[in-house]
């Protein structure tokens, strides 16, 4: 998958593209459903997505809490794997947030991209503030030779299926209801960092991960599926999972600590995805070490149970 981050500097080799327009944070069911209308629009064009880095939300408002599920490097890997061809992954700055609809659709997507064709969904919004609507879109296709297809929104059993869904079930500690909307595992995928090595000392060596930048899901202990994306050690692994601030040990920032079933190894540096399957508890204060110790044992028994009955 080719990455394009300016629309003023591109090939002719990367125009043409039929593309599905969002942000695209989580790569739900609905974003899904977006790409496959654009891959049947046009079936004979490479296939693209538009989207913008940062997220429009974090550059209107940097100190708000983090909100996203998943960074511009899983997005782009889920993306990928879903046969996406080109990623128009824009600078999303003052230039382009200035742009009024009707400039954007010129500029950006007729001249800048060359599109033939796009897919947004019924809710779409685009241009300064705001104020472009599907509408907008489909008489700038007309008036510029784009194609313009608006995807209904998908429901699941839980409700109609969005990013603010996803974030409260993740919220609420129910991973299953957030991978019903997202069509697969909620997963964080990053580097592995180096820690305080405490769950070494333990017995229980672990993966450790920042999830800043990140929406936090509900502090605690999970099931979850691992995949080693690169270096000796790439592969699939069951595990157990400790999202939180780590209470017996002070005042910390959260991040996500990861231990392997039947591994050993170093996984330093190497990009891990970390998919959470079954919430198993919260996050808690033991009175000593031996009882964190135990505690972990039964953690990591009942994840056992659950990843083998998947």
């Amino acid at each position: 998958m080719k990455i394009v981050r300016d629309y003023q500097f591109v090939s002719d080799g990367d125009k043409g593209a039929t593309v599905a327009i969002g942000n695209f944070d989580g790569v739900h069911s609905g974003h899904q459903a977006v790409i496959q209308q654009a891959r049947d629009a046009v079936p004979d064009a490479p296939l693209g997505i538009l989207t913008f880095e940062p997220h429009p939300r974090e550059y209107f408002r940097p100190d708000a809490p983090p909100f996203r599920l998943m960074s511009a490097e899983a997005r782009a890997t889920r993306l990928n794997k879903l046969g996406v061809e080109i990623l128009y992954e824009l600078n999303f700055n003052l230039h382009l947030a200035e742009l009024s609809p009707d400039a954007f659709s010129r500029k950006v997507i007729a001249d800048g991209l060359g599109l033939r064709h796009v897919v947004v969904g019924a809710d779409f919004c685009f241009g300064k503030a705001r104020a472009g609507t599907v509408d907008t879109l489909i008489a700038s296709g007309k008036k510029l030779g784009f194609g313009v297809t608006v995807a209904e929104l998908v429901t699941a059993s839980s409700g109609a299926v969005s990013s603010t869904a996803i974030r409260t079930a993740l919220s609420d500690g129910n991973p299953r209801v957030a991978a019903e909307m997202l069509g697969h595992w909620h997963r964080i995928e990053g580097p592995v960092i180096t820690g305080e090595q405490r769950g070494r000392d333990l017995g229980y060596p672990t993966a450790n991960m920042s999830i800043d930048g990140l929406h936090p899901p509900k502090l605690g202990v999970y099931a979850v599926l691992v995949d080693v994306l690169d270096g000796p050690h790439a592969g699939s692994y069951l595990g157990a999972a400790s999202i939180g601030v780590r209470p017996m040990f002070g005042e910390n920032r959260a991040n996500l600590e990861t231990f392997l079933f039947d591994f050993t190894g170093d996984l330093y540096g190497a990009t891990v995805s970390v998919a959470l399957v079954d919430f198993l508890r919260p996050e808690e204060k033991f009175d000593s070490i031996d009882a964190l110790v135990v505690q972990m044992e039964a953690d990591c028994a009942k994840a056992r149970t659950v990843l083998t009955a998947l």
